[in-house]
């Protein structure tokens, strides 16, 4: 046996291709049509019909556009929900750039003061490595949602629209990402020459000041008071002015996030069930609560998001968008492509493996409109709001089958009134760190 790739294994290689005919029908379908399209199970997905038991209503569905803003939408898609069902409104949009404006500049924040924690860090480490890797990604956590409204509020969409650099913020993220490692530099080279935290902060502050210059011309600046004027769906105007974005908050969506609890599954050998679990900085406001997760089993994550549905109120969650999705026909499901079959391969990675083995992590933030229930109330399939546009799926909605629930879902955010007393009960416990690198700690 050799250890190389020698002309008599490529040899032997094509002739077993070749020995095969349906290798060669499957080569030229792949060639011509690529590989996704070739490999669909249209017996799978005549299965996964866009009709469910219970179904909520919601507005005209948005678009994150070229942005890594989902997790802000899918929260403001669960807010304005309220607010359209309070005011009895037919559609609503809140501002998505508002949070994005606050969140880039609290990440900002939230690394340089990572950077001044790990002074002793050596250049090459991995913990500095990991920080200087992505200081200000659009992607984000709940929990990291939750800190920017109970600091800053929300506003309507009218009131800091979208701008270019919002839509599309690859440029932006790249020009203050280089800003900010270069910051990084300074501020090491600082206390390699003896300076003390104190002068450290300061010049923080002003580098900080140069974040902000930035955000406002790239992103326009954030609103100190808003007026709410909207049209009900009974032609009734309803006018109140003068408002903070917190009053705003508080008075429209009036929901308390202190009570809504990021469920996990994740089902690694390192991260027990029925324990809390917190991720070494991971966030973005440096003085708000920490990044907070109660890892179950699979099955208790969707009695908790269909118990919170019954009661009429949708379920931000994480996943794996990228993994055995239809796009453009807006299927989630394990069976939609056949890749093993068409590919003469074995795909039998396990959900922990997958994990542990970086083959899938959460990408990406959506939320829960509905679920189908069968006679004996079990899952079979789940509605899901998207936030890219009407293009995709059934005019913006995918459904998700209970069988890639079961595969790639990795958090659903609920009220805690919908866990059980076992599960409230182990809120109360203490919290696990796990490393920063940890596969958990991927932002939506």
């Amino acid at each position: 046996m050799s250890k190389n790739i020698t002309p008599a294994l490529l040899d032997e290689y094509s002739g077993a291709f070749h020995a095969d005919h349906a290798n060669l029908t499957a080569r030229d379908a792949v060639m011509t049509n690529g590989l996704n399209k070739s490999c669909v199970n249209h017996d799978a997905r005549r299965r996964q019909t866009h009709t469910f038991s219970l179904t909520l209503k919601q507005g005209a569905v948005t678009n994150q556009k070229q942005s890594g803003r989902c997790w802000l939408f899918a929260a403001m898609n669960v807010m304005r929900a309220r607010i359209m069902k309070k005011c009895n409104l037919a559609d609503f949009e809140l501002s998505q750039n508002y949070l994005l404006f606050w969140d880039k500049l609290e990440k900002s924040n939230y690394f340089l003061e990572n950077i001044l924690d790990t002074l002793d860090e050596p250049t090459g480490s991995r913990l500095l490595d990991f920080l200087l890797t992505s200081p200000i990604g659009d992607g984000g956590q709940w929990d990291m949602m939750a800190n920017l409204v109970a600091k800053y509020g929300v506003v309507p969409k009218y009131a800091m629209p979208e701008s270019a650099a919002s839509s599309s913020t690859r440029e932006l993220c790249r020009v203050v990402t280089e800003l900010l490692r270069g910051d990084a530099a300074i501020l090491r080279k600082m206390a390699a020459g003896g300076a003390d935290r104190a002068a450290l902060t300061a010049e923080k502050e002003k580098m900080l000041g140069d974040v902000y210059r930035v955000l406002v011309i790239c992103l326009g600046e954030p609103p100190r008071t808003v007026d709410f004027e909207v049209r009900d769906k009974d032609d009734n105007f309803i006018r109140d002015c003068g408002l903070t974005p917190r009053q705003f908050y508080e008075k429209y969506v009036d929901m308390d996030l202190s009570q809504y609890i990021s469920l996990i599954n994740a089902p690694t050998a390192d991260k027990p069930f029925y324990h809390r679990y917190t991720v070494k900085m991971l966030g973005n406001v440096k003085e708000g609560a920490p990044v907070c997760y109660l890892n179950l089993p699979v099955d208790e994550l969707k009695a908790a998001a269909i118990a919170q549905m019954k009661d009429g109120e949708p379920v931000w969650f994480g996943c794996d968008v990228g993994a055995y999705s239809d796009r453009d026909g807006g299927l989630l499901d394990p069976a939609g492509y056949d890749f093993e079959n068409t590919l003469q391969i074995k795909l039998g990675m396990t959900k922990a493996e997958r994990l542990d083995y970086g083959q899938s992590q959460m990408t990406h933030a959506m939320v829960f409109q509905g679920v189908n229930l069968d006679d004996a109330g079990k899952p079979t399939r789940w509605r899901v709001e998207n936030s890219w546009g009407e293009d995709p799926g059934q005019k913006g909605y995918y459904v998700m089958s209970d069988a890639w629930f079961d595969e790639y879902m990795y958090q659903v955010v609920v009220n805690k009134k919908y866990l059980t007393g076992a599960q409230r009960a182990i809120l109360d416990t203490e919290v696990i760190e796990l490393n920063p690198w940890d596969p958990m700690g991927s932002l939506a």
